[in-house]
């Protein structure tokens, strides 16, 4: 019968055996001898059966004296990770599969069974047919729109079927808010300059010529400016300051001269990242989209 040393048990018995007979490599001895070498390894010698879950459903504990109602969208209540219906900003958890009444009830009395995975039409608020893979946000359990200001992630357009209408590829758990590294978020509706407490922001531009100026390069923002208009209805101008010029990719820098994002050819989901800053100006660190100098 042929017996099997495995490398993990190898290099402990080498550590262990410099340890003891040759003093001098202690110290080598301690760097090599890692935590996990110490750790018992046990394979299995048996079957082992498991319990596996198939298809796309879940099952999510609702929080206590709430109703999750067939077809909501529920969200995962952060500091407890109970169900409830969906709040914006709660994590998405799927669309309710039938009426989970748990308005007597204590926590985690009863679960709710969703639809985790899928493809779902929705009502969105603003869809046309040039939305088709723009990303899809909820502000509670029945009310979604494409801004992510004050909502949840839920998924992707996957069609366009009417004015306001469309199906949405979804797939909680596993797809990623693609605005997730911005916390902090707000819309633009009117003209506004931009101060300190801006960095780090994520701006949704949903008016038409609107202005949004930067303050002076030694303030120093850094955010995300986004294009939230339907095709060719919004166009998004980045102002500097008089003495200020805006640089990035293809762009001619020059003092007081506008970045405009041409409204032509704009689309949803647009954007320009203001990164760093120098003598000269803005940084402009990433764009998607057509942009141009003001002339």
């Amino acid at each position: 019968m042929k017996s099997r040393l495995n490398l993990p048990v190898l290099c402990t018995i080498l550590a262990v055996a410099a340890l003891l007979l040759v003093p001098e490599s202690q110290t080598l001895a301690h760097q090599f001898l890692q935590p996990w070498m110490l750790i018992p390894m046990v394979t299995l010698a048996a079957n082992k059966p498991r319990a596996y879950e198939l298809g796309e459903r879940n099952h999510l504990p609702v929080i206590a004296a709430d109703i999750i109602y067939e077809g909501a969208a529920a969200g995962l209540v952060a500091g407890t990770g109970h169900a409830r219906p969906l709040v914006g900003g709660d994590v998405f958890g799927g669309f309710a599969v039938a009426k989970a009444d748990n308005s007597l009830g204590a926590a985690a009395a009863l679960n709710v069974e969703v639809v985790k995975k899928g493809e779902i039409e929705l009502a969105v608020a603003g869809a046309v047919i040039t939305d088709v893979r723009q990303p899809v946000f909820a502000t509670d359990d029945d009310t979604f729109a494409f801004s992510p200001v004050g909502a949840s992630f839920v998924g992707y357009v996957k069609r366009f079927v009417s004015a306001g209408r469309v199906v949405v590829d979804f797939d909680a758990g596993v797809y990623v808010d693609p605005f997730g590294e911005y916390t902090v978020r707000e819309a633009i509706s009117v003209n506004k300059t931009l101060d300190s407490e801006d960095s780090g922001k994520l701006f949704w531009v949903d008016t038409d010529a609107t202005v949004t100026t930067l303050p002076a390069v030694a303030t120093h923002v850094l955010c995300k400016v986004v294009n939230g208009g339907a095709f060719g209805t919004v166009a998004v101008t980045l102002s500097p300051q008089a003495l200020d010029s805006i640089e990035g990719p293809d762009i001619t820098a020059a003092d007081d001269k506008d970045l405009i994002n041409t409204k032509a050819t704009a689309r949803r989901g647009d954007f320009a990242v203001i990164g760093d800053a120098d003598a000269a100006g803005y940084v402009v660190d990433e764009l998607r989209g057509i942009w141009a100098r003001q002339a």
